[in-house]
């Protein structure tokens, strides 16, 4: 056990205007710390209040002003070596993120005060609901409570955000955070169940699979997998008048992950609301609640060791949860509601000096690279980001891709077995495919491989597309006829190499 009790710092979620929004979480960890000697500094219980209903705050604001109130309360504990615990939910913990990254992680600043950052609910890949725009976002129960949203946060918490894209893409470049000589150890705890007294009929995203009504699991979720494509060289193509290329094939570049952080669901628990709230529900009343068990359980890893083995075990337990949370019950007599593990996939496309695309079709492929060999109702959602048109977010039933044996109520089947997709590809066709600079249609072919790279059970998969910027030489070329003569329809010549 550490040698100091440590600080513990709450901090809320987005468009947060009372510190009432903490319930009775902070009374009842203080009655929990006290009861099982928790090695926790009850008087240094800290409660977070940012602004980020205001549209002219951003999120990275947020976190360089968390530095600064940090130095100002805390700073003179902090020196003297005392770290603090935080715990956040839904926004808290990418404003979290995003501070350890501005301020130690992506500065080589491995000296962290954090030691455990315990995030419930958390937005790290974004949600669904923020592209609705700021007046309809801000009607909705699920997530607010008569307070008007701020723009600026919302901008980051749309699905492939340019600034979630490189907080997100930066994850994957970081140390092992649990294996520094000060270790920070994550924690990601999510709910699975909707609570339908905050459904939104107009906004069905409120009571989606795979999401806790405002932050899909695989969203909250860090366990993470990142790929690069890069489009082939472009190659002329024989006996063409005038010349014709193409570069048919993306290549897997880049292949990496980021696993083994601590990821549990919590049974019964939605984002927000006084009864199913994965922090609002929490009454400082002794009775056993999930979230503050699960939460204890974090605190108390000391160690690397300590945190592999939690690791394993919420990996373990997830398991029976999605199991026992798979069926409910509908309204309707007949009628289920189904909770299938889901995958989300965000692809970013720009092309080889760096300029993003916004003007393209990105088709799936199943066998033999056909879109018709797709199993039904695999695709859940698709968005594309407002402000980065490149980027598209794709939310997939990974059981209906990856095959699932039937669902059975007693003796009723509720949903017949079905079977695997096998294969998966992509392809890209860019909208801009002739002039003097453009770009060809590029494809990675359908295989077994890349549906089990793309696809894992409540995680995010980042995709990165590059295509090759085709240029001609009648771009630009010198002559010494000093006769004026229009080059407008001068020909466009071979491609630049």
């Amino acid at each position: 056990m550490s040698d100091t009790p440590r600080l513990v710092i709450f901090v809320h979620g987005w468009s947060v205007s009372n510190t009432d929004t903490y319930g009775e979480f902070p009374d009842r960890l203080q009655t929990e710390a006290e009861a099982h000697g928790l090695e926790l500094d009850i008087h240094q219980i800290w409660l977070g209040k940012y602004v980020s209903f205001r549209d002219e705050v951003r999120l990275e604001d947020i976190s360089r002003a968390f530095q600064t109130e940090l130095n100002a309360k805390v700073g003179a504990l902090l020196a003297d070596g005392r770290r603090f615990i935080c715990i956040t939910h839904s926004t808290g913990g990418p404003v979290i993120r995003d501070w350890l990254d501005r301020y130690h992680i992506g500065v080589d600043k491995l000296d962290c005060p954090l030691s455990h950052l315990i995030m419930l609910a958390p937005a790290n890949f974004g949600s669904a609901l923020a592209q609705l725009g700021k007046s309809r976002v801000g009607r909705l129960k699920a997530w607010f409570d008569d307070v008007e949203p701020g723009s600026g946060v919302l901008d980051w918490l749309a699905l492939g955000s340019s600034d979630a894209w490189e907080l997100n893409r930066a994850w994957f470049d970081y140390p092992d955070l649990t294996g520094l000589d000060r270790p920070i150890f994550p924690f990601v705890l999510t709910g699975q169940s909707i609570d339908h007294k905050l459904y939104d009929h107009v906004n069905s995203y409120t009571g989606e699979s795979g999401s806790d009504g405002v932050v899909r699991l695989a969203a909250a979720n860090l366990n993470a997998t990142f790929v690069r494509l890069v489009q082939e060289e472009p190659g002329l193509l024989p006996d063409t008048d005038p010349p014709e290329y193409q570069a048919p094939s993306l290549k897997v570049e880049t292949l990496a992950r980021r696993e083994n952080i601590a990821f549990r669901i919590i049974e019964g628990r939605s984002h927000s609301g006084k009864k199913m709230g994965i922090i609002r529900s929490i009454k400082n009343d002794n009775l056993p609640h999930p979230t503050v068990t699960e939460v204890l359980r974090c605190i108390g890893v000391e160690n690397s060791i300590d945190y592999n083995n939690l690791c394993k075990t919420f990996a373990q337990e997830n398991i029976q949860i999605m199991d026992q949370e798979r069926i409910a019950k509908h309204f309707l007599p007949g009628h289920y509601f189904i909770t299938d593990p889901h995958s989300m996939v965000i692809f970013h496309l720009v092309d080889d000096h760096g300029y993003p695309l916004d003007a393209f079709d990105l088709i799936l492929t199943g066998k033999d690279n056909d879109p018709n060999l797709l199993p039904p109702g695999f695709l859940k959602d698709r968005q594309r980001n407002q402000k980065h048109l490149g980027t598209v977010t794709l939310f997939f039933n990974h059981a209906l891709m990856t095959g699932c044996p039937a669902l059975m109520d007693n003796n009723h089947i509720v949903r017949p077995a079905r079977p695997d997709s096998q294969e998966l590809g992509v392809r890209v066709q860019p909208h801009v495919t002739d002039g003097l600079v453009h770009y060809l249609n590029a494809i990675l072919e359908a295989s077994t491989e890349q549906l089990k790279n793309f696809l894992r059970p409540n995680e995010t998969t980042m995709v990165e597309i590059v295509l090759r910027r085709v240029v001609h030489e009648g771009v630009f070329r010198l002559s010494q006829d000093r006769t004026p003569t229009s080059f407008k329809h001068d020909p466009e010549g071979p491609v630049i190499e």
